[in-house]
């Protein structure tokens, strides 16, 4: 019997009909925000979409979205699964609304695409307020010059170990005190004194910088 694991949530595919549904349950403070649940029908109106055999389906849904997930892996995106299974929904949504989708899988990844482009918005908002990362004499960029900067720098962070990536996007995350609590868990999480987090940070910076320039000039 095929099973299904999401969130924490370990949903049969051939259960009954009052399984609990997938996409509710204990959720991290820093993943995206849902705005509409997945419900069991919903649930299973994908599935249905995906194929007629409950079994074949729970099969091709775990293959949609271990490639939605490497989709975000594979672009620095962090929370990738969080991600995949946002996408997911969407699609799920659109199918419990209605609309007509003949290759669920292929048009999850035009979804994914979607909410890529979202992310590097969210990014661009992001490169402002996060100014230490451009440093503090940088100029303001207008949002078409940082549209690109927000893709390289995507693309620079993807290049990074996990480690590292989750060390300099948590380190510079937050405002003022919220920023100093991130700082304080960094240090319990990798065992290492504040100074050592820091100068760690300052090279991970210098090291994004030349490669986001790096690549702005290709």
């Amino acid at each position: 019997m095929e099973v299904i694991a999401r969130e924490n949530v370990f949903v049969e595919v051939r259960g009954d009909a009052d399984a609990e549904s997938p996409g509710v349950g204990p959720h991290s403070a820093a993943a995206p925000r849902r705005k509409w649940a997945l419900t069991q029908e919903a649930f299973d109106e994908l599935l249905a979409s995906l194929d007629t055999d409950r079994d074949k389906a729970g099969v091709k849904y775990l293959e949609m979205r271990g490639n939605l997930a490497r989709f975000f892996e594979w672009r620095g995106c962090p929370f990738p699964e969080e991600h995949a299974d946002e996408t997911i929904n969407r699609v799920a949504r659109r199918i419990s609304e209605g609309e007509a989708i003949r290759d669920p899988a292929q048009y999850s990844i035009g979804v994914a695409r979607m909410l890529l482009l979202e992310i590097h918005k969210g990014r661009a908002r992001e490169w402002r307020a996060l100014g230490e990362l451009t440093g503090p004499e940088a100029t303001p960029y207008e949002f078409e010059d940082v549209e690109p900067r927000v893709e390289c720098l995507m693309r620079c962070l993807a290049g990074l170990s996990a480690e590292n990536r989750e060390l300099i996007l948590q380190y510079y995350q937050g405002e003022k005190g919220a920023k100093i609590e991130n700082r304080k868990k960094l240090t319990d999480r990798f065992r290492v004194p504040i100074n050592t987090l820091r100068m760690r940070a300052l090279r991970l910076r210098e090291k994004l910088l030349a490669c986001v320039e790096n690549c702005l000039q290709k």
